[in-house]
């Protein structure tokens, strides 16, 4: 929506800052009997300035019996960074619905809208989403900061062999590759770093997506739609009728986005997707527990890469606790990653049906170096703590 988007992109430039924001708000009393609600708004900018600022990626809005909580979600973890009056909290996500035009009347269901607005240089998109709760509506706001969606592959801190070896990938004319690891361990920034690297020019690069995170410059992307029954397959399906050359699916969800994208590679097209498993060998497992046919898996399999997400040390503490890093001893985060190339022998153990112990040792001795083997180099160069690397790759 471009007019609320242009009354946030005006007010949130401002130098807010939340702590003097606070302190000089007028009494709760004097705010619920005027009609002015410039205050209200100055506090929902400096939340979303200071958000942007401590690079978080989600805004939770919450209200409890006696009080009501703003937390910010930063390198994964979530910490309360103040606590507005109780009697506050309806104005707040009133305020909210109106910026991300939702319907401030209806309080019973969950909605969800958009907010875009620019800080500065950056173009952030703002996710919006209530849910009622027992005192009140709730609502959690996802950034998505566009400049994120421009790095490039070498800006995701992968090791120089497994980025090699992955470009390599990608320059495929058709197959399959798949990123794999739990939600929020950056695969979506990994899927558009990897587009990135194909000449848009000269191919045709379709995406179906739940949302379209970024927007990508001569990308053609399709977001789903479950209401009016546009589903991953369903868009899949309309896809290959637009003469793609590279198709990217934001997620494998059942068998039929499963099938159309196994045959998508078989038929001459470069694709790739993401999958919740753990590690690399569990795709391919996870696939055919799908009802995907093993003997169409092994022939248009490229590679898995999975990947998680660990908490950078502190460059002012080095893991001590400081004000830079808010006590946590950490500040940003870089991924750690493993990928499975497929070659004639995995391939054979692919078509029948090895176990995951199996697909990983043939892996390993053929160049797979395991997540917590490539965080140990990070450890090695104390970029981050063993203590942060156990956390992420105990599964």
């Amino acid at each position: 929506a471009e007019s609320s988007a242009a009354v946030v992109a005006s007010e949130v430039q401002e130098d807010a800052d939340l702590t003097r924001m606070m302190q000089e708000l007028p009494a709760v009393e004097d705010l619920l009997e005027t009609a002015d609600d410039a205050p209200i708004i100055r506090l929902l900018n400096a939340l979303l300035t200071q958000a942007a600022r401590d690079g978080a990626s989600d805004i939770h809005i919450e209200p409890y019996e006696r009080h009501s909580s703003v937390r910010f979600r930063v390198d994964g973890d979530l910490r309360e960074v103040v606590q507005p009056h109780r009697a506050l909290h309806a104005a707040l996500i009133s305020r909210l619905k109106i910026m991300a035009e939702l319907d401030i009347a209806e309080k019973r269901l969950p909605q969800d809208g958009r907010i875009s607005l620019r800080l500065g240089q950056r173009a952030i998109d703002v996710r919006v989403s209530t849910l009622p709760s027992a005192h009140g509506e709730r609502a959690v706001l996802r950034l998505l900061d566009k400049s994120e969606g421009k790095l490039g592959l070498p800006g995701l801190g992968m090791e120089g062999d497994t980025l090699t070896r992955l470009q390599r990938l990608i320059a495929q004319p058709h197959g399959i590759i798949l990123v794999t690891g739990p939600t929020g361990s950056g695969k979506t920034t990994t899927l558009y770093a990897a587009l990135q690297e194909l000449d848009t020019n000269t191919r045709n690069i379709l995406t179906v997506e739940d949302p379209v995170e970024y927007e990508l410059p001569g990308v053609g992307q399709t977001q789903v739609n479950p209401r009016i029954d546009l589903t991953f397959a369903k868009a899949l399906r309309a896809i290959l009728r637009q003469d793609p050359d590279v198709i990217m699916i934001g997620e494998i969800r059942d068998f039929e986005t499963a099938q159309i994208a196994i045959q998508a590679s078989l038929t001459g097209h470069l694709v790739l997707a993401t999958l919740h498993t753990n590690d690399a060998p569990s795709a391919v497992t996870r696939l055919i527990d799908m009802g995907v046919e093993p003997f169409l898996l092994s022939s248009s399999l490229l590679g898995v890469l999975a990947q998680r997400l660990l908490r950078q040390l502190c460059t002012h503490c080095q893991g001590a606790g400081c004000e830079a890093c808010h006590q946590s001893g950490y500040h940003g985060r870089t991924g750690i990653f493993e990928l499975l190339t497929t070659d004639d022998e995995l391939r054979a153990l692919i078509h029948a049906q090895a176990s995951e112990a199996d697909l990983r040792a043939c892996a390993q001795r053929h160049g797979m170096r395991l997540m917590r083997e490539d965080g140990e180099r990070l450890v090695q160069q104390g970029i981050t703590s063993r203590e942060e690397l156990l956390r992420v790759t105990r599964d």
